[in-house]
């Protein structure tokens, strides 16, 4: 399932200090950032900083919502083109975990120009531009900016409606949790940052577009979900049972996981930001049934993960079930 790197005299990882979400400046902190700009300033804003959600949301004369979000980040993999499809995959997923649909993104690009050939920021625009096309989102335009070191992704711009956006604060106790990517992947990326191995399953989950995912849910009638990325599952978790004001069990058995994943874990190859993130959600989890490798691959930082939905819908492992608030928040069992 591994593939030597043969291309390019220009290992994009090389060239950042982190990889893909992994990169985000950890949760404890970022919270402590934004503490003092919680509320709304406006009637019509319906989603906006107080939870945390993936995007903001606002209610429209006609009984529509835009959604707005921004997703950027440094090079997951070396391959510069896949790079730029992974970063928009990304991006539009914070449109999809609300339950939207993209109608329009921009890119958002800094690049060392004096370091690496502008060809290469081509493929990444390029590969951008490719799932723009395939999420029938148009990418028009953007912002660049010379930059000791690459970053890329976009802001994007969704419609919905109000009535049927999921939200991290709607879950309530007995629903079921669902998972609709597996794990795994920021060992593998870490792992390929480190040796230049090429995982083809990693890029495929990470280039997966969560539109089906989020139109199932839509149709399902499920009005609770967030999307997997850099906070790891547990993070992200964490996030949506605090918003809502219940607890989660979760069966770490029923969790699935890329191929190569255990061994990446086995190997050593763990990110900073999933050490972080797995810091931060223990406090608040019982974590005593499993083993210390199972937890920080269940904290793993992910980079264009899956749909974390409370519901069911065809195709996504049942994971969990949300409980009435406990003391411990996440349960894992």
């Amino acid at each position: 399932m591994t593939e030597l790197r043969t291309n390019s005299a220009h290992r994009l990882t090389q060239y950042a200090h982190g990889g893909g979400c992994a990169c985000k400046i950890p949760p404890g902190e970022l919270e402590s950032m934004v503490a003092g700009l919680h509320g709304s300033t406006g009637g019509e804003l319906i989603v906006g900083l107080d939870d945390g959600d993936d995007a903001a949301a606002v209610r429209l004369d006609g009984g529509s919502a835009v959604i707005s979000t921004a997703d950027f980040f440094t090079p997951v993999v070396d391959d510069a083109y896949d790079w730029g499809r992974i970063a928009a995959a990304n991006a539009l997923s914070d449109v999809y975990a609300m339950g939207g649909r993209p109608v329009v993104a921009v890119n958002l690009l800094c690049w060392p120009r004096e370091l690496l050939p502008v060809e290469l920021a081509g493929e990444v625009l390029r590969g951008g531009m490719d799932v723009g096309r395939q999420a029938a989102c148009p990418v028009a335009g953007g912002h660049s900016v010379d930059d000791p070191e690459p970053k890329y992704g976009m802001a994007v711009t969704g419609v919905g409606s109000p009535d049927t956006l999921l939200r991290n604060d709607s879950g309530r106790a007995g629903l079921p949790l669902s998972l609709t990517k597996p794990l795994g992947i920021g060992v593998l990326n870490t792992r390929h940052k480190a040796t230049g191995e090429v995982f083809p399953q990693a890029v495929a989950a990470m280039t997966e577009l969560n539109a089906g995912a989020a139109d199932a849910a839509v149709r399902a009638g499920i009005g609770c979900a967030t999307d997997v990325t850099g906070f790891g599952l547990l993070g992200h978790l964490l996030k949506l049972v605090r918003a809502s004001g219940v607890s989660a069990h979760l069966d770490p058995a029923a969790v699935s996981y890329l191929d190569g994943s255990r061994e990446a874990l086995r190997d050593g190859f763990v990110s900073g930001g999933t050490k972080r993130n797995l810091d931060w959600v223990r406090p608040h989890a019982d974590l005593s049934a499993i083993s210390e490798d199972e937890a920080l691959l269940l904290a793993d930082a992910q980079t264009s993960g899956g749909l974390l939905l409370a519901g069911e819908v065809p195709g996504a492992p049942v994971i969990g079930e949300l409980a009435p608030r406990e003391e411990h928040l996440i349960t894992v069992r």
